[in-house]
């Protein structure tokens, strides 16, 4: 019989935790704001409640800009891009605002990267000292090579610990410790330093608008090369 590998098991251990606490979390919200009695109540961790997305005075009657036909998600109000009001299927009226945001701008950053490092692979950018076993994989290919030579693993394991971590910070962000989606202190070059709050507002929306467009396009850009199997630019 095969052999069991014990790295894959602590792999599916931390993927299954991970998915558990996000779960439960997502399962404590309904269960403080839209139940009265429920089992959840006996969990430990129900002793705190999320704050169900404030209900603001918007009139019945106002458009969104984005979706004229729509209308205006009002619990956007107070955040970055609110003036869109691009919603349309209303998310933010039962998942709280402030995990919306974050998992936005999360994936944002995450495709911005993506996108970049993809492309770069294909145009010929390496790594050095360059593993002999990378030798000749395109962005397409390196996938299922990576995967067999444990790399994809190792991604995996370290990244997955990090959520991890990152969910103890989400549920004090949505008890209201204070803390902003997406802001992890990290500013090394100083971008904001010395910025008024509209100079700020304008730097988070760009950063909001520029992480769409990269979800789109790592999207496109994966689906393009597989189907063209070719270099930069995949056609």
């Amino acid at each position: 019989s095969p052999s069991v590998n014990p790295f894959r098991i602590l792999q599916f251990l931390l993927l299954l935790f991970t998915s558990v606490v996000t779960l439960l979390s997502v399962l404590h919200y309904y269960d403080s704001h839209l139940f009265d009695r429920s089992p959840l109540h006996l969990l430990p961790f129900s002793t705190t409640s999320f704050p169900l997305p404030a209900r603001s005075s918007v009139a019945l009657n106002e458009k969104s800009k984005a979706l004229p036909f729509m209308e205006y998600p009002e619990n956007l109000k107070g955040y970055v891009g609110e003036e869109a009001g691009f919603d349309p299927f209303r998310f933010s009226d039962f998942v709280p605002m402030d995990f919306l945001r974050e998992a936005e701008l999360k994936h944002g950053r995450m495709c911005m990267l993506a996108w970049t490092g993809f492309v770069a692979v294909d145009l010929g950018a390496k790594i050095y000292p360059f593993p002999e076993a990378y030798e000749g994989l395109t962005s397409v290919t390196a996938h299922d090579a990576l995967v067999k030579q444990g790399a994809m693993g190792q991604m995996f394991l370290w990244i997955g610990l990090a959520e991890v971590v990152n969910t103890i910070a989400l549920q004090q962000m949505l008890n209201g410790s204070g803390k902003e989606p997406g802001d992890f202190g990290l500013d090394p070059i100083g971008f904001l330093d010395g910025k008024s709050d509209e100079q700020v507002t304008r730097m988070k929306l760009r950063e909001l608008k520029n992480g769409r467009l990269a979800m789109l396009a790592f999207s496109g850009v994966i689906t393009q090369a597989v189907l063209t199997q070719g270099p930069f630019p995949y056609v």
